[in-house]
């Protein structure tokens, strides 16, 4: 796919960030740092605890650490960029360099919403079905939907970011947000922009309804299964299975459906904006936390871990 003629010139973007409050740079930029670090730490410290852990070579472990790489993909995609414009003052960002930032989140948020949904399935399998668990989450069931999120992610990123590509801008444009996020891409445009966003609402819409309607379903027959349970002790490995997993869905898609009916104007991009920190920054860093703090072979392993350091100093 080819630029534009107009953008092979060099098209230049200004990400404004969070310069609404000029005099206030260093505190978010302390706390973004803090967030990213936690990012970083927790998601690549639980696929390393998943992997050296035989107890948690399970299929929701498997998807688990599969979540874990994409937050952190996701979030260092954007959290680099973020960081810097808050301490230097070019905050520029040229326009294939931008494609390349969105073409990459998007692939990344994608493949998130469909991992949840697959998760959320393996949740109903293992509540409603449990002797037939190992049978039904095979290693090559699960290796194919893992492979299958990713490559849905991709597809929509390309048909997506394609279409970007076909847009002219003129010379400098200032992007009030603090990644190239596409709708404030196609407000710049100079270009019809009606098909990039019918296929963005194709895309988001589709997205949104077809891994809500997985995980309502999976959790309807959950609810129904647990009231069935003449065990409590029962009922409350159930509600400790899946309530960490509904933590996760309740943040990220409630964060996304709450941009979606934002009315896109002037007066709503700061609360856009805002909004977008929990689920770009805000949501990986939480994801790990709290998977963690509710499975007690992850703080076992960790547990251990630290005794060991101790051991060798």
């Amino acid at each position: 796919m080819l630029l534009s003629e107009r953008n092979k010139s060099g098209a230049t973007f200004t990400l404004l960030g969070f310069l609404d409050y000029p005099e206030l740079q260093l505190p978010p930029f302390l706390a973004f740092l803090a967030i990213c670090s936690v990012t970083v730490v927790g998601n690549l410290g639980m696929i390393v605890i998943i992997k050296i852990n035989p107890t948690l070579h399970t299929p929701m472990y498997f998807f688990l650490s599969h979540l874990s790489f994409v937050d952190f993909c996701y979030s260092y995609i954007v959290a680099p960029k973020m960081l810097g414009n808050l301490v230097i003052k070019d905050r520029t960002i040229p326009f294939l360099g931008c494609i390349v930032q969105f073409f990459f989140f998007c692939t990344f948020v994608v493949t998130e919403i469909f991992l949840l949904a697959v998760t959320a399935y393996d949740h109903f399998v293992a509540v409603c079905n449990p002797l037939l668990y190992t049978v039904a989450m095979s290693q090559r069931l699960c290796a194919m939907l893992v492979v299958g999120s990713h490559a849905w992610g991709v597809g929509c990123s390309l048909i997506l970011t394609c279409s970007a590509l076909k847009l002219s801008f003129h010379g400098f444009n200032t992007i009030n947000h603090f990644f190239c996020e596409f709708s404030s891409l196609l407000s710049l445009s100079c270009s019809d922009t009606s098909l990039n966003q019918l296929l963005l609402f194709i895309v988001v819409t589709f997205n949104e309804k077809s891994t809500l309607l997985i995980i309502l379903t999976s959790y309807v027959f959950i609810v129904v299964t647990s009231l069935k349970m003449h065990s409590v002790s029962g009922r409350r490995k159930v509600f400790s299975t899946c309530v960490s997993h509904l933590s996760a869905i309740t943040i990220f898609h409630g964060t996304i459906l709450f941009l979606y009916w934002v009315p896109n104007s002037k007066n709503s991009r700061h609360t856009v904006k805002v909004a977008s920190v929990f689920y770009t920054v805000v949501t990986p860093m939480l994801n790990p936390l709290i998977y963690s703090l509710r499975s007690k072979d992850v703080k076992n392993t960790v547990s251990k871990i630290m005794d060991t350091k101790f051991v060798f100093h």
